[in-house]
C-alpha cells in the first residue's frame, strides 16, 4: 500500500492523513472533504499548509506545514481520486437523530461509505474509523460498498473496523502512542489494516479481532469513561449536600494504591459535551437491542444510560448554583447579567460539539437573563455571540459562570474583576481559590464544595 486516501477532513482526518503523509512508508494521501459551506474551507487551508483546527494542539500545525513543503498531500473534494488509493479510511461524524428512540443519523456517514464505493478498486482496503453502532461494519457498511462497487467484501477488497481513539489536544500523541484496535470482516482485512496503521505508531501496539468486537470495544471505552465521570459528579453533588469538599474526598479516595488496588475518581465538572462521549452510549445501547438477546433485572433502566442522564444534568445544577448565588445577593436570574467563561466543551480547544455551555446559556436565557460569553479559542457561530475580550464580557456582570477549564481561567483573581460587593462566581471546574474571592466579597458557589457553597459573606 502506496497511496492512503482519508474521507473526512475533521478533528480525526486532519491528524491522521498528515501522520500517513509523514510516514516514509507512504507515497501519497488524499484527504477528501467535500466543498460544502460549512467546510469546504479546510481544502484551501490544508493545500496552504495551514491548520484548520484552533486550540492548543501540540504539534499538529509544524506537521501540515513540513508535509505540505514535501507534496505528499492534497485535499480535494474530487472522490474518484479514491480509485488511485490502495487503502481508505473514513472518519464522519455519527450524531444521534433522536437519543430516545436510539435512531443515529448515519446520513453524512452513508453518503461517504456510497463515494468510498463508486471509486474504489479491485483489492483496495476500506477501513470504517467512524464510532458506529455494533454491527454495522459487518451490516449495512458492507452492503454500500458492496453494492457501489459491484465487488465482494472480503474477497474483491477488504474492509475491517478501526476505531478513533483521540481526544482534542493531543490528537497526533493519542494516534501515535495508543494501541490501536482494528477488526477486519475477515483474517486478510485485519491484517491488511494492520499493516496499514503500523507505520505511523511508535508507541502503541495494533490489537487484532472482529469487526463487530471493534465497534464494542470502542463505544465500551466511552460509555465507561462516560459512567466514571457520573460517579465523580454524583459525588460531588452528594457531598455539596453534606457540606464537604469533594476534592478533599477525591484525594483521599485516590490515595488508595497498590498491587491490584485502585479507586481512583475522575474530576466532577459542569457538564460533558464533544462529540462521543455525548452518543456513543446510545450506540451501544442500540447495538445490543439490535443483535442480542439481553438478560437484564427486569423494569431496570440501564446504568449506562442512567450515568449519561447525570451527566446531562450538571449544566442545569449549574443554573441552580448559580440562582442560589444571586439570591443571595438578593438578586433573581431574571434581568442579570450573567458572564459565561467558556463555550468550547473542553479546556484549551476550539471544539464545542455538544457543549453544556449551550444549554447552561438556554437555561439563563429562558429564564429572563441577560448573556454574555468569553472563550479565547471559539468565534461566534450557530447563534453564539463570543467575545474575545474577557475584561468586556465580565464587566458589570451580577454573576460570573465558569465552564470551561481553560488556561486563561486559572489566572482570573478578584484584582482582575470591576466588581462591587455581592458579585457572584460559580465554578465549574474548579479553577480558581473559592476562599480568594470570598475573602474579597464574592459570593462563591462551586460543584462539590459544600464545605464553602454558603459562605459568611464578607463585606469589603
Amino acid at each position: 500500500m502506496k497511496t492512503v486516501g482519508v474521507v473526512g477532513m475533521g478533528y480525526v482526518g486532519i491528524p491522521a492523513a498528515f501522520l500517513f503523509a509523514e510516514s516514509p512508508y507512504y507515497e501519497k494521501v488524499y484527504g477528501f472533504q467535500r466543498a460544502s459551506k460549512t467546510s469546504g474551507y479546510k481544502i484551501e487551508m490544508l493545500n496552504d499548509g495551514r491548520n484548520p483546527l484552533k486550540g492548543d494542539e501540540p504539534g499538529l500545525s509544524d506537521l501540515i506545514r513540513r508535509v505540505i513543503k514535501d507534496k505528499k498531500f492534497l485535499c480535494t473534494d474530487d472522490f474518484s481520486k479514491i480509485g488511485e488509493c490502495d487503502a481508505v479510511t473514513i472518519s464522519i461524524q455519527t450524531p444521534f437523530k433522536n437519543k430516545d428512540d436510539l435512531i443515529p443519523n448515519f446520513e453524512p456517514l452513508f453518503e461517504g461509505v456510497e463515494q468510498v464505493g463508486k471509486n474504489i478498486k479491485e483489492d483496495t482496503l476500506v477501513v470504517l474509523e467512524s464510532t458506529v453502532t455494533p454491527g454495522t461494519t459487518i451490516g449495512v457498511v458492507k452492503e454500500i460498498l458492496e453494492y457501489q462497487s459491484g465487488m465482494k467484501a472480503g474477497v474483491d477488497f477488504h474492509l475491517a473496523h478501526a476505531p478513533e481513539r483521540v481526544m482534542v489536544g493531543n490528537l497526533i500523541r493519542n494516534i501515535r502512542e495508543y494501541d490501536r484496535v482494528v477488526g477486519g470482516i475477515n483474517k486478510i482485512s485485519t491484517d491488511r489494516a494492520s499493516e496499514l496503521y503500523t507505520p505511523i505508531l511508535t508507541k502503541g501496539k495494533i490489537i487484532k479481532m472482529s469487526a463487530t468486537a471493534a465497534e464494542v470495544t470502542k463505544t465500551a471505552e466511552n460509555t465507561f469513561r462516560d459512567l466514571q465521570i457520573a460517579a465523580a459528579n454524583q459525588l460531588a453533588l452528594y457531598c455539596e449536600a453534606m457540606g464537604i469538599n469533594v476534592y478533599d474526598v477525591r484525594n483521599g479516595i485516590n490515595s488508595l494504591k497498590g498491587v491490584g488496588v485502585s479507586r481512583e475518581i475522575l474530576m466532577p465538572g459542569a457538564g460533558v459535551g464533544g462529540h462521543c462521549l455525548t452518543k456513543d452510549t446510545y450506540h451501544l445501547e442500540r447495538g445490543v437491542k439490535i443483535t442480542g438477546a439481553l438478560d437484564y433485572p427486569l423494569g431496570e433502566e440501564s446504568l449506562f444510560i442512567s450515568a449519561r442522564r447525570l451527566n446531562d444534568f450538571m449544566p442545569l445544577h449549574m443554573f441552580n448554583l448559580t440562582v442560589d448565588g444571586l439570591a443571595r445577593a438578593g438578586k433573581t436570574i431574571n434581568g442579570s447579567k450573567i458572564a459565561i467563561l467558556g463555550w468550547a466543551f473542553i479546556a484549551n480547544s476550539d471544539d464545542d460539539r455538544n457543549t453544556p455551555s449551550e444549554v447552561y446559556r438556554d437555561l439563563v436565557i429562558g429564564a429572563g437573563g441577560n448573556v454574555s460569553i468569553h472563550d479565547p479559542w471559539v468565534d461566534s457561530k450557530n447563534g453564539a455571540m463570543i467575545d474575545h475580550d474577557m475584561t468586556r464580557v465580565i464587566k458589570d456582570a451580577d454573576a460570573i459562570v465558569i465552564m470551561t477549564g481553560h488556561n486563561i481561567y486559572k489566572n482570573l483573581t478578584p484584582e482582575k474583576i470591576s466588581y462591587e460587593k455581592g458579585i457572584v462566581i460559580v465554578d465549574g471546574r474548579n479553577v480558581i481559590d473559592p476562599h480568594e474571592f470570598i475573602d474579597k466579597g464574592f459570593i462563591y458557589k462551586g460543584i462539590g464544595r459544600g464545605d464553602v457553597n454558603n459562605h459568611e459573606i464578607m463585606r469589603k
